[in-house]
């Protein structure tokens, strides 16, 4: 991921154009600083290069919106699967080229982790799995920020949005993940559902799953958490910006 560059936020609410193609499940949103304006999200066989553009321009005309509205791009840079962040990638890298428009980069596991706030057991720990191939996952652990005790966060730990991240990005097989979790947590993704059964055998009632609604990326997760990073003018080098590549690590259990 490219280092970010700096610029003076609008001081309105900005518009963004978000794309999500780190899985199977392409998505496109506009999202503003009242929450999603339109999304357009589509499970399907075919490569996200034949439908990835059409998506967004038929979301920008049925939502009438023109390019000159747009604030920002923002784009999932992954981890994922790595032909669909390629295309998300060039496809927004274009974009951006072309209009002019800076650019957010966020990643998919923590747009997925934001996915969870709205959910009934958002104030347990959140585990976002991406399907990996190969009998791994993509993972990393979050919890709920506590505002008021938050000021100085532990060392490695990153506050995104509500939720901190307490873990680095993992890839490691689901057997190997269940022995980092000790307290119930809430698990969803991709990843969740492939191995759900693994892991409810040997979490018992330390997993609480998802549901199947909230266990693909969305661009409108990916939108959201680029608004915190437009007000802190963190933005990316669209010739510079890089996919979120994950090899497996040293991993450490949850406090």
């Amino acid at each position: 991921m490219a280092k970010p560059i700096s610029t003076s936020p609008a001081p309105s609410p900005p518009l963004i154009l978000a794309l999500e193609t780190s899985g199977s499940c392409g998505s496109v949103a506009l999202v503003d600083g009242r929450g999603c304006r339109a999304e357009y999200s589509l499970q399907s066989s075919r490569t996200h290069s034949r439908r990835l553009l059409e998506a967004v321009e038929h979301l920008m005309m049925a939502s009438d919106t023109a390019w000159q509205d747009l604030d920002a791009l923002a784009v999932g840079l992954g981890p994922g699967s790595f032909t669909g962040l390629r295309i998300g990638l060039s496809s927004v890298k274009g974009l951006a080229l072309a209009t002019g428009k800076p650019l957010i980069g966020v990643s998919s596991l923590d747009g997925l982790a934001a996915q969870a706030v709205a959910l009934p057991a958002c104030s347990l720990p959140v585990c976002a799995l991406i399907d990996a191939r190969k009998q791994e996952v993509f993972a990393a652990f979050y919890r709920p920020t506590d505002k008021e005790s938050d000021h100085n966060q532990a060392g490695g730990e990153e506050q995104i949005g509500p939720l901190t991240r307490t873990s680095p990005y993992l890839a490691l097989p689901p057997a190997e993940l269940v022995t980092l979790i000790r307290q119930p947590t809430l698990l969803l993704g991709s990843g969740a559902e492939l191995y759900r059964k693994l892991l409810a055998e040997k979490l018992a009632q330390q997993a609480l799953f998802a549901p199947p609604q909230s266990c693909f990326a969305r661009a409108t997760a990916i939108g959201w958490l680029a608004q915190e990073q437009w007000r802190r003018g963190n933005l990316v080098d669209p010739g510079r910006v890089t996919p979120i590549y994950v090899r497996s690590a040293d991993a450490k259990p949850q406090e």
